[in-house]
């Protein structure tokens, strides 16, 4: 008799998210200066990429602490508006509470999870963004469902992923290390994960499928600069909760191991006493 194959069990894997990102949310929020300089230049190109000016509003799907949404609300200025939403009201408080302290009253958050956005009753929005958002959605498709429910006619979406594994190996060398000392399969099919959409052509076709238009692609090289291996190794232990998630069948011991060949792995990537993690991004704008 055939056993049956395990099948993705999307319900859980929004539960378990919604915990790393809860208990990753004080770590994301201490870790984003470094975010607004890794990240910062593909930002600046998402909001171009979907016209973000004085006067627009924006709605932010997975803002997380919200970082990206400031970037935005300085754009837009007091005649336009910002919506920062995200499943972790945890890490949504930081993003709040900065955005509070930083003066911006045009900055508004809220609970949600993304693939809700139906729900959402507000005027339409000139441009729908999504920073390394889309990639963990289940459903993508009905993520992008809500996203095009809630802009305006000819309204744009943007949306920045990672490309390749092959081209991130600063996040994808720890990956593959946990993957085979914990001795975990492969992804199911249907997996969210983040190279989920960084396929040639894929994050397109994607777009593409949910009714959007006008569809444009730009790679952009994102390199992640710290003082050392050991500080990467820092940033992804504190940040980056499906690590933690993935470690969690071994032992302490072995998984202090595990992070030990992760360190050893990354040392590479050191050089004149500066770390330069490889990373690439994919910034996709589609108009409604």
């Amino acid at each position: 008799m055939m056993r049956n194959q395990p099948v993705f069990d999307a319900i859980k894997y929004k539960q378990t998210t919604l915990q790393q990102w809860n208990a990753a949310a004080a770590a994301w929020h201490r870790w984003g200066p470094l975010l607004s300089r890794w990240l910062g230049p593909a930002t600046e190109t998402m909001l171009d990429m979907c016209c973000v000016t004085n006067g627009s509003r924006v709605l932010d799907v997975a803002a997380g602490a919200g970082e990206q949404s400031m970037t935005a609300a300085k754009r837009v200025g007091e005649t336009g508006h910002v919506l920062a939403t995200d499943i972790s009201p945890d890490i949504l408080e930081y993003a709040a509470t900065t955005a509070k302290l930083a003066g911006f009253s045009n900055l508004s958050t809220r609970v949600m999870d993304g693939e809700n956005l139906l729900e959402l009753e507000a005027d339409p929005f000139d441009a729908v963004i999504s920073r390394v958002g889309l990639i963990y959605f289940p459903d993508q498709q009905k993520a992008l469902t809500g996203m095009k429910h809630q802009l305006k006619n000819d309204g744009k979406i943007a949306a920045m992923v990672y490309s390749t594994a092959e081209r991130n190996p600063f996040f994808s060398i720890p990956v593959s290390i946990i993957r085979r000392r914990a001795n975990l399969p492969a992804p199911l099919p249907g997996q969210p994960g983040p190279f989920s959409l960084g396929g040639e052509g894929k994050l397109e076709q994607t777009l593409t499928e949910a009714g959007f238009r006008k569809i444009e692609v730009e790679r952009i090289n994102a390199p992640v600069r710290l003082s050392s291996a050991a500080e990467c190794l820092q940033f992804e232990q504190e940040s980056f909760g499906a690590l933690h998630q993935m470690l969690s069948g071994l032992s302490d011991t072995e998984q202090d191991e595990a992070w030990s060949e992760i360190e050893e792995a990354l040392v590479q990537f050191e050089n004149n006493g500066q770390f330069e993690g490889p990373c690439e991004m994919l910034v996709a704008v589609g108009t409604k």
